[in-house]
């Protein structure tokens, strides 16, 4: 048979229909080799990122310079490398879009919340809260506990961001040395991120489950039951060796009118977010975003926003080195969820049981923002039971506080603690993860005997 080349009307039909599925394989076989690729230069950056966490204090390359350069030039090679294809594109372009949303909804939410925060601490309203309950003398052990249930209650109201500012603002104002002060605030963001789990309006990951209807609000407040047994453990593992007695030192400060009133405008704000979000879904950032605008008219009310103090200057007090390492590491984990990284991970509920898998999702969670692979693990399809739901909502909530850049909490605690460092931190990963399996077994436990 006589083959006259491809263009050549005299080629036999199903010598064209060869020669074109050889050249379908060979484009599909090219774009493989690409996205393999891909995933692995995506891959390589986040592990260069995390090195550059783990390494800040020995390269001294500030940990937000090093993500947000990362992050960044992880998109731009996903831009470069769909650059020929216009469909493959545009769904980049909306991915960024979508990734950009996030971050933005999460970037205003903390400006308003920390911009209230460092008013107050400023006017030294927190400081004298503090001290209306707080004992002139306490024993290191009971404001040890004192600090676990506080942080634990207070995160159940609050975000995980505001009630970490607050409790890391109390721990400073103690002047406890290096070492103790690094054992309060491990304590901190663990009790923080178990206080979140039971409340919808404490965890983000609890409302996304919440709201697929996994699971109800009753279920929820079950899971208060063995987070604060995990708390409890955790604080009792950490007051060993402390023996010691705190002198707090009361340095009260007047109070203004215009300070009582922004602190109420800061408490209304809280309590307006939780009520608008479980009556009309309003999101968080909208309601802090109102109470923000709130704060300003109020102190313009009072004539306190004079020009030597002006309110705004408030917003310049926060730290934007902590919302940039938030840009980055959120733009890197988009890029991962862009790429379908995060759903390889789903494989692991074909392997083993839900129960092992939600724990292990929990341990990953410290490693991987919990936001986009709740959603992943939400969007797959996997079947399990209420009490399976209960565990993983569990699990991706506390899990995060295994390192310090593990969550929210972990990334605030590490901007305003001088010392604490993700080598510091890594110190009390064995108590951390005893405390994080007990309040896991309990959660399996309780729903097991109690649903």
């Amino acid at each position: 048979m006589v083959y006259w080349g491809p263009d050549s009307n005299n080629c036999p039909f199903f010598h064209r229909q060869a020669l074109a599925a050889g050249a379908i394989k060979t484009s599909q076989f090219k774009e493989e080799i690409v996205v393999m690729w891909l995933n692995y230069a995506v891959i390589g950056l986040a592990i260069l990122a995390l090195l550059g966490v783990v390494l800040e204090e020995v390269i001294h390359v500030n940990k937000a310079k090093i993500t947000l350069f990362l992050g960044a030039l992880a998109w731009i090679l996903l831009f470069a490398f769909n650059s020929g294809d216009p469909e493959h594109q545009e769904a980049v372009i909306q991915g960024l879009e979508s990734n950009i949303a996030e971050i933005a909804g999460l970037w205003l939410f903390l400006l308003a919340a920390m911009t209230f925060v460092a008013y107050l601490n400023k006017k030294g309203m927190i400081e004298n809260l503090i001290y209306l309950f707080l004992p002139k003398r306490v024993s290191e052990r009971k404001l040890l506990f004192l600090t676990g249930l506080f942080c634990f209650v207070f995160s159940s109201l609050a975000d995980n961001i505001t009630a970490t500012l607050v409790s890391v603002t109390l721990i400073l104002s103690l002047r406890m040395d290096l070492a103790k002060t690094l054992r309060f605030a491990a304590l901190v963001v663990f009790s923080v991120n178990s206080g979140g789990v039971a409340l919808i309006t404490g965890d983000v990951t609890t409302l996304m489950i919440f709201l697929q209807d996994k699971v109800d609000i009753l279920d929820l407040l079950l899971l208060s039951i063995p987070s604060f047994v995990a708390v409890m453990f955790m604080a009792t593992v950490l007051s060993f060796g402390l023996s010691g007695d705190v002198i707090v030192q009361q340095h009260r400060t007047d109070v203004r009118g215009v300070d009582i009133a922004i602190a109420g405008v800061f408490l209304a704000t809280i309590l307006g977010t939780i009520v608008l979000n479980v009556i009309y879904q309003i999101p968080p950032v909208l309601t802090f975003l109102f109470g923000l605008a709130t704060m300003f008219l109020v102190a313009r009310f009072f004539n306190d926003d004079i020009e030597n103090d002006p309110i705004l200057e408030y917003i310049r007090v926060i730290e934007f080195e902590t919302l940039l390492f938030f840009l980055g590491i959120l733009l890197l984990v988009g890029v991962l969820k862009e790429v379908h990284v995060l759903e390889s991970l789903l494989a692991m509920y074909s392997q083993v049981s839900p129960l092992v898998a939600n724990y292990l999702m929990g341990l990953l969670s410290a490693c991987i923002d919990n936001v986009p692979l709740t959603a992943a693990l939400l969007k797959s399809g996997i079947t399990m039971s209420k009490a399976e739901w209960m565990g993983l909502t569990y699990a991706v909530g506390v899990g995060g506080s295994l390192l310090v850049i593990g969550s929210a909490a972990g990334i605030v605690a590490m901007s305003k603690v001088r010392g604490l460092t993700f080598g510091s931190y890594a110190k009390y990963v064995p108590a951390l993860l005893g405390a994080y399996s007990v309040g896991y077994a309990g959660v399996y436990l309780m729903a097991k005997y109690a649903m």
